[in-house]
């Protein structure tokens, strides 16, 4: 099967380190599906307006294996692993990889309910699609757009496995004003939801180690004491 790009997504995260666990969780994050040129017709979005939701199928591409190596880094063995280490888990405990959502899978897709915000349909870049709580990193290549239907794609009801034993964590966020007055309104309280879902690893938890973020052109540095994670930087 051949399976080509058909967009890209613009978001606030150069690299891994902070994008949200799923999709949905950071709803105050705007990301932009730009399309390829190919693509850009508007009249393959009629209709999609009256969706209030959409799924992403795209790919885990900074995972890829023909990435450029920097000296002395050693390439990723081929194949997969039939089990993996969520890090909701804490690292130590192993699950079937189709058991999760890690991104080293056999095929690296991934699936992302996102909320639609809006369409412009006459840009420098052709139509574009305005989508709110997208998970993915910036430059994420996208192969499909499908729209998300209550009825068939909702299930109240079902049991999540494991995920549903998970405590979900929370911080407490402290930005000093006068760090947080480098960001727009909406940029700020993106942020805001991206930390206090605790961007960092579950078996990391040193109060004395200092982080950094990459958000959007900023990196952000913050440090976590028990339930409270305090920004002391915003470069």
């Amino acid at each position: 099967m051949q399976i080509d790009a058909i967009a890209h997504i613009r978001s606030e995260f150069p690299e891994k380190f902070g994008i949200p666990r799923q999709s949905g969780l950071a709803t105050e994050l705007l990301g932009k599906i730009v399309f390829e040129p190919q693509y850009r017709n508007s009249e393959a979005l009629r209709g999609l307006e009256d969706f209030d939701y959409i799924w992403l199928i795209w790919e885990f591409s900074a995972n890829r294996r023909d990435k450029k190596l920097q000296p002395g880094q050693q390439a990723p063995e081929r194949g997969w692993q039939p089990t993996v280490r969520p890090p909701r888990l804490g690292g130590n405990k192993s699950m079937g990889v189709f058991a999760t959502r890690s991104p080293f899978r056999p095929n690296p897709l991934g699936l992302s309910a996102v909320q639609l915000d809006h369409i412009e349909t006459d840009t420098t870049d052709g139509p574009v699609i305005w989508v709110r709580g997208a998970d993915l990193m910036d430059g994420t290549p996208i192969y499909d757009i499908k729209p998300y239907i209550t009825y068939a794609d909702s299930h109240g009801q079902a049991r999540s496995g494991y995920v549903d034993s998970l405590e979900e964590r929370h911080l407490d966020v402290s930005i000093p004003e006068k760090l947080a007055s480098k960001l727009d309104r909406k940029q700020l309280s993106a942020l805001r939801q991206v930390l206090e879902l605790d961007p960092r690893p579950s078996y990391q938890n040193d109060p004395d180690r200092i982080y950094g973020l990459s958000f959007g052109k900023w990196n952000v540095h913050f440090n976590v004491n028990d339930k409270q994670l305090t920004v002391t930087d915003i470069l």
